[in-house]
């Protein structure tokens, strides 16, 4: 049996087309079908599915996909740990001080934020966008649908280009109304409070206590030390004590929405 960078090559051959009508025919970015070809990444099920059915090829790009899931994980290693707490744990938390968090993140902004770095090559910044487009489509879309909560400070709202942060924000809307995901704001006025020292992750197991994750400029570390682990689990309870409601945080999400349709409007300016 072919490898599936292999036989999707070969597929594409057969039927004489791009990258790009393939993207188009699945709807995906050509830089994910690119990732495909190259053995970067792997199609998740939905996509599988589709790739399937485009090459009519019965259940076969499926097969193969799975296949090379299972003896890889996407990312640089520091992060792999986290991937398989991700993966199994029932709640996750997330606060963001400065960024849209890249669970979230639209493909547009995630772009715009890895080659912000300056670090990056045009192939590496591509490589990376398509790994977190992989991690959202393994992790938001699981089958035994964790609860995800999420605390954005209102900073990170008014951050980015204008056309790719309304896009970005409409997302976070749409996104926000999935039963099973919460998004709270973190307006200016909450002033002074732990997540001024940077943004943290935390996951609750089943049956076995929860798990923390600390990000730096260069990388990030698994925590699991219970003291530490606690302190994370105060700060993140101390930050939702300020934080806005559900609806009154979507609520001021399409405000900011709106007012990049505003000439005269003042980003800066909007509070809840």
């Amino acid at each position: 049996m072919s490898n599936l960078p292999t036989r999707l090559k070969e597929l594409r051959a057969e039927r004489g087309v791009t990258q790009d009508q393939v993207a188009e025919g699945v709807q995906v970015s050509k830089s994910l079908i690119a990732a495909f070809e190259t053995s970067r990444l792997s199609p998740q099920q939905d996509t599988a599915v589709a790739l399937d059915a485009f090459f009519e090829t019965g259940d076969e790009i499926q097969k193969l996909s799975t296949e090379a899931r299972k003896n890889r994980k996407p990312g640089p290693s520091w992060f792999r740990p986290w991937r398989d707490v991700e993966e199994t744990a029932v709640i996750l938390r997330y606060f963001q001080a400065t960024l849209i968090p890249g669970l979230l993140q639209t493909e547009a902004y995630a772009r715009a934020v890895f080659a912000s770095t300056g670090m990056l090559s045009d192939d590496e910044v591509a490589e990376r966008v398509a790994n977190r487009l992989e991690r959202q489509a393994t992790i938001l879309d699981r089958e035994d649908r964790p609860a995800f909560a999420f605390i954005i400070d209102a900073a990170a709202l008014r951050c980015g280009p204008p056309g790719i942060a309304k896009d970005q924000l409409l997302h976070l809307a749409d996104t926000s109304a999935r039963p099973n995901i919460f998004v709270h704001v973190l307006p200016d006025s909450a002033g002074l409070h732990p997540g001024r020292s940077g943004s943290f992750a935390l996951a609750t197991m089943e049956g076995s206590g929860a798990v923390g994750l600390l990000e730096d400029f260069y990388e990030g570390r698994v925590i699991t030390e219970s003291t530490r682990v606690t302190g994370l689990e105060r700060a993140w309870q101390t930050i939702a004590a300020v934080a806005l409601p559900c609806d009154q945080s979507r609520d001021l999400i399409l405000r900011l929405v709106n007012d990049y349709d505003d000439p005269a409007a003042d980003l800066a300016q909007v509070q809840p």
